[in-house]
């Protein structure tokens, strides 16, 4: 399996410390808000390069922080006369509401920056006794000249670095481009004891010690959007590095930017959505499906008409799905012809190894469907095989996660749905079509659309 390593700007196979393990570490939400629609792809993207390491057998350790505390959240709590600690806690709650919508699983540890505070203490002690570090007026900043390979990931000199920086203006710092560690608390704001007085973590710093934390001093896969290779996770790196003396990170993965129809995404356009107001428009299964339709390291642009043909795509599948379970339990019983399913599996495979390029993965799952759509046309497909074309089908959509959880749960009208429908075929049977009209309005106000074929009615929900 080879991956795209911004750090190399190449494809290298992927091998992690440990065989047959990777530890991840990916940038979560500063929780002030919502997510809106560009966090979730980051979330997505990694969600299924996690299920992907472990549908070819990897045992992955996947950890996703919280920025609980933060100017943007101080600012959100003071507007709505709150605590910071009720803000983060609100969105901490939106965010799973809405990731587990997205059919994101639940990282394995979800720190906290505000839980992390000891050890981003001393992490930074560490940094200040090795001369990376130095403290002035309550406040700690790193010494970027004292890091030599400052800038190896953005590959920009240091000249280009210090333009693109969001810098501070403080004459207490050695030079512009040297960062906050530490911040002194301002009258009001949320604070921690620290050896330099009362304050808060920087920013950059709660990573590499959470990090730290929980995957160790060097990690196989940090993972997030292309906004934030500089400065931050630049940061992240000289922080890292310069405290423990190894590489911090292996395979640095970064997803492309998304434009709403051509644009960047700003509030001041007017062209800014929230997850949640893009999942009442199209639903959030159709959002994942529209996220990986498209190689993640490509900008991608959201727009309404790419949203529907998502969901016209993920709908292809469902049928498909539904048509061969359908055979499944009522096709015939032997001969019928079969398809390569292994080498189905294998074209897959090949896909995601090849710097996990999700856009070929599914088309060779629309290829499946068509073969399979086919052949069930022809009436050419055995009970037993229809079973195994199913099975192959899950697999390829779960190892993607591509049909979120809980949507081949037993429907809780299914008994009466199929008492109905019996009923149906014996009143047809009997030449009774005003019963047989009757028990199809009945089941379109159940939103349920009823197909007649050569081997029975079949059904499915609109909704």
């Amino acid at each position: 399996m080879k991956l795209y390593n911004s750090l190399t700007q190449s494809k290298e196979e992927f091998e992690p410390q440990r065989p047959g393990e990777a530890a991840i570490y990916v940038c979560g939400p500063t929780v002030y808000n919502y997510i809106h629609i560009g966090n979730a792809r980051p979330i997505i993207v990694f969600d299924a390069l996690r299920r992907y390491l472990e549908y070819r057998g990897f045992n992955v350790k996947y950890v996703q922080n919280f920025t609980d505390i933060d100017d943007k959240i101080i600012n959100r709590a003071a507007e709505e006369g709150v605590p910071a600690a009720a803000i983060a806690e609100k969105y901490i709650e939106e965010y799973f509401a809405d990731a587990r919508a997205l059919g994101v699983r639940d990282a394995d540890i979800h720190p906290r920056a505000t839980e992390t505070v000891g050890d981003i203490i001393e992490l930074i002690k560490t940094l200040i006794g090795k001369g990376k570090a130095y403290a002035e007026g309550g406040d700690v900043y790193f010494r970027v000249g004292a890091f030599p390979d400052y800038g190896k990931l953005s590959r920009q000199p240091r000249d280009a670095l210090l333009a693109g920086a969001r810098v501070d203006v403080s004459a207490a710092k050695e030079n512009p481009m040297d960062f906050a560690l530490w911040k002194a608390s301002k009258e009001g704001e949320p604070f921690w004891e620290s050896p330099w007085g009362r304050g808060r973590p920087g920013w950059h710093i709660e990573c590499s010690a959470m990090s730290r934390r929980h995957l160790g001093e060097t990690i196989d896969i940090h993972g997030g959007g292309h906004d934030l290779l500089f400065p931050h996770h630049e940061n992240e790196i000289a922080q890292s590095e310069a405290a423990s003396g190894k590489p911090f990170v292996r395979y640095w993965l970064h997803n492309g930017m998304i434009d709403i129809d051509g644009k960047k995404m700003s509030k001041s356009r007017g062209n800014f959505f929230t997850v949640r107001e893009a999942a009442e428009a199209y639903g959030y299964e159709n959002i994942r499906m529209f996220m990986l339709m498209s190689h993640y390291r490509s900008p991608i642009n959201y727009s309404g008409e790419i949203l529907s043909q998502a969901k016209a795509a993920l709908d292809r599948i469902k049928t498909a799905r539904e048509s061969l379970l359908f055979a499944s339990e009522n096709g015939s019983d032997g001969g019928g012809a079969g398809l390569e399913l292994a080498r189905y599996r294998e074209r897959f495979t090949e896909a995601l190894d090849d710097d996990f390029n999700t856009a070929d993965a599914i088309s060779v799952i629309f290829e499946l469907v068509r073969e399979a759509n086919s052949a069930l046309a022809s009436g050419g497909m055995s009970k037993s095989f229809a079973r195994e074309t199913l099975s192959a089908l899950n697999e390829l959509v779960d190892a993607l996660g591509l049909i979120i959880r809980g949507e081949d749960a037993p429907d809780p009208d299914a008994e009466k749905i199929e008492a109905l429908l019996s009923d149906r075929v014996s009143a047809r049977a009997r030449k009774d079509w005003a019963r047989a009209d009757e028990i199809r309005d009945i089941l379109k106000d159940m939103d349920v659309v009823v197909e007649d074929t050569p081997r029975g009615p079949k059904w499915k929900r609109t909704r």
